[in-house]
């Protein structure tokens, strides 16, 4: 097998691991207090940057036609100083052990500030490319989540009358700087590829567009919500849902044109129209909160249409999507493993869409006990496929 296949054979577990965790994690809540924080924690820093820093490089590689590096000792140690960061934040916050927590975010800091400084190196050392703007949200998603790391790092260790701003400060860097940006520099070049048709003539400028609207936004969100000025946080977030929708004007024509038929294209586009839901819901809470620690108690109610909704949903389509193409074994292979993680696909999206819409209704405990069993069914669905894919794929 040639050596990008067995990097990804290597690399493709990294996320799935994390995603299993939070099924264990699902059955063993009631034992810990923290479990939702470790929930949000193992999604998004677990497996979503594993998955960022793995495609990520994929991807700038390819837009910027870089030669496929021989060694990988780079981002090999990238990806370990990640994960032993990772699990040091995790246990470090399970345990109640702050300054854990804070070494391993110091880890964690330290693996995305090399992504950082790769980033630019091949920027710099590139020619001219069609896709460039995609390494541009590279680059200004890792900066927002080397801004984001140092806040949570401190709020574990202090318990200030600044923190109610600090957690909207962090939530809102990482979640709408690091995932979002990502998600969108990389949707202008993979859309297209997943629905296997050509990409409109104007995505690209559209992508181009978006980035300084979206970048502008997230500032001024971020100053915002530290200054506590609502009016203010409303604007940041519209000016990052006109990013959004920037960039889903000539994805949806394409779609139009070519309907989505996989697990992969309809995961993604439920994830973005949550994405765009899930802006509108936060500008509504910030407006309306009266304060910072009223808007943090409410932030509860847009964490689970952006997590569940968006970032798990984009994640899985794109693992979906990419895992079968990579792994090697040729494109009679690869069909047989893309159609493994599409079984049921059309039953798997409705339940998950549909489980996520009934549990941000006002419903009883029982309904919500249901709803939350759907969304991990849902989840299983996709490990139980992914898992097999990978084992398979290393004999």
């Amino acid at each position: 097998m040639n050596g990008r296949a067995g990097w990804h054979r290597r690399t493709g577990a990294l996320p799935l691991m994390y995603l299993a965790g939070l099924v264990v994690l699902a059955f063993a809540h009631p034992m810990l207090p923290t479990w939702r924080w470790l929930a949000i924690h193992m999604l998004l820093l677990g497996a979503a940057t594993n998955a960022i820093l793995v495609w990520g490089a994929h991807f700038t590689v390819a837009v910027l036609r870089a030669p496929i590096p021989a060694r990988r000792t780079g981002e090999a140690i990238r990806l370990l100083l990640l994960n032993a960061g990772v699990l040091a934040v995790l246990a470090g916050g399970a345990a109640e052990l702050p300054w854990i927590g804070v070494g391993g975010a110091a880890a964690v800091f330290a693996a995305v500030a090399a992504h950082l400084w790769w980033l630019t190196a091949r920027l710099r050392s590139a020619l001219p490319a069609r896709f460039t703007v995609t390494v541009h949200y590279y680059v200004a998603a890792a900066v927002a989540l080397l801004t984001g790391i140092p806040a949570g790092a401190w709020m574990l260790v202090t318990d200030d009358a600044a923190r109610s701003r600090l957690i909207l400060f962090h939530a809102h860097v990482n979640l709408l700087g690091w995932i979002m940006l990502t998600i969108l520099g990389t949707i202008l070049t993979l859309w297209p590829t997943v629905l296997r048709t050509r990409m409109a003539d104007d995505a690209v400028a559209a992508a181009r567009i978006a980035l300084p609207l979206a970048v502008s936004g997230l500032v001024l969100l971020a100053v915002a919500v530290l200054a506590w000025w609502p009016v203010v946080t409303a604007a940041g977030l519209g000016l990052i849902a006109a990013a959004v929708v920037r960039t889903a004007i000539p994805a949806v024509r394409v779609g139009l044109a070519k309907p989505p038929e996989s697990f992969a294209a309809w995961s993604i586009a439920a994830g973005a129209a949550w994405l765009l839901a899930a802006l509108g819901l936060d500008a509504w809470t910030l407006l309306t909160a009266g304060g910072p620690d009223v808007a943090v108690d409410r932030f509860g109610i847009v964490l689970l249409p952006l997590l569940a909704g968006a970032v798990a949903q984009v994640l899985l389509g794109s693992l979906a999507y990419l895992l079968p193409m990579v792994l090697g074994g040729g494109p009679a292979v690869a069909r047989e493993r893309s159609a493994a993680l599409d079984r049921n696909w059309a039953q798997r999206v409705a339940m998950a869409n549909a489980a996520l819409l009934a549990f941000l209704l006002p419903t009883g405990p029982y309904a919500r006990i249901a709803t939350s069993l759907l969304l991990l069914v849902a989840l299983c669905q996709f490990l139980v496929p992914a898992v097999r894919v990978l084992v398979q794929a290393r004999r």
